[in-house]
């Protein structure tokens, strides 16, 4: 078999594992196809989402059937303005054995497991939210002298409200940059309710079952990291980031006038690995400067920092980005 058929076969197997996901958190899920595809590109590219929504939009449900369906270890952390860091990364104990012997003992907290959900993360002082960003990004988690790692797949998908809504803290920059996607869950439609309420208020209830085991996932994550980038793909997410900076030679006026700070080279690491997941996504083994531009917004609406007269004025990043998308040339001219 030729290097070439066995990436078709590969591809053409991650199709049919997608598909059963799709299909089975459909069962419980209703619409929200971007949404799902969106987490589902944050866990294969072996990084954490954010969902951002007014409470009641199943955001806290989407990451529960998600970890249904792939089986792995499971915990919820529920985020509250009292919520410690021990709390979130566990603490050391004092233990007494059977012959009188104490010792201490690390008790590991919610923070060890393959899927976190962080409920509502920003309800919680900064403090603690700042507990989750070593295990977000390094994957293990120091407690004293000693280093803790995470079992892999690791990830965390994390939910907030608008910080218009009451009792809300604004997540530090530092640990929104973790963030691989910023996903918006939109109010479901006429037809999308009355599919909710139907299973929500009858004797109907769905049970989703596992699709996927640990070493396929890890595979699947291997093989995103394969598909190959053209150079000039590369060159336009690059260009794409460097847009958003005040300062960057192809930033377009809204970004100059409205923009405090740029994406830092995370960005473009979403981008590009976003990029690649769509590409299998589609059957492809290559990614295009479409699928870039298709994982621009998600991976940089919350990397864009606006300027005070930014926020006065009601300027949304997303404008910004899209912005930058429609007036950028896919080649430099």
């Amino acid at each position: 078999m030729t290097d070439a058929e066995r990436a078709r076969e590969e591809v053409s197997e991650f199709q049919k594992q997608i598909g059963a996901l799709r299909e089975e958190i459909g069962r419980v899920i209703v619409g929200n196809r971007e949404v799902v595809d969106g987490v589902l590109s944050c866990m294969l590219g072996s990084s954490h989402a954010l969902l951002e929504g007014v409470p009641g939009l199943g955001k806290t449900m989407l990451v529960r059937t998600l970890a249904g369906v792939l089986g792995l270890e499971f915990s919820r952390i529920q985020f509250t303005p009292d919520l410690m860091p021990a709390d979130i990364i566990g603490t050391v104990v004092l233990d007494e054995g059977a012959a009188g012997a104490r010792t201490l003992e690390f008790r590991r907290g919610p923070v060890f497991a393959n899927i976190v959900l962080a409920d509502e993360v920003n309800r919680a002082t900064p403090k603690t939210q700042s507990a989750l960003l070593e295990a977000m990004q390094e994957h293990r988690v120091t407690v004293g002298r000693t280093t803790h790692e995470i079992e892999e797949p690791y990830f965390v998908l994390a939910t907030q409200n608008p910080l218009e809504m009451e009792g809300t803290y604004p997540l530090p920059e530092a640990q929104l940059d973790r963030f691989f996607f910023k996903l918006e869950v939109p109010f479901p439609s006429r037809d999308e309710l009355h599919a909710i309420i139907d299973r929500t208020t009858t004797s109907q209830h769905a049970e989703v079952k596992r699709i996927l085991t640990r070493e396929q996932i890890l595979s699947m994550q291997a093989l995103v990291r394969r598909v190959p980038v053209a150079r000039h793909v590369q060159d336009y997410a690059i260009r794409v980031l460097m847009a958003t900076h005040p300062a960057g030679e192809e930033a377009p006026e809204l970004v100059k006038r409205f923009v405090r700070t740029g994406a830092s080279p995370r960005g473009a690491q979403a981008m590009l690995l976003g990029a690649k997941v769509r590409a299998l996504f589609d059957g492809r083994f290559a990614a295009s400067i479409d699928d870039v531009k298709a994982t621009a917004l998600p991976a940089l609406r919350h990397r864009v920092l606006l300027s005070f007269e930014g926020e006065a004025e009601g300027v949304a990043s997303d404008r910004v980005v899209a912005d930058i998308l429609a007036k950028l040339a896919p080649t430099r001219q």
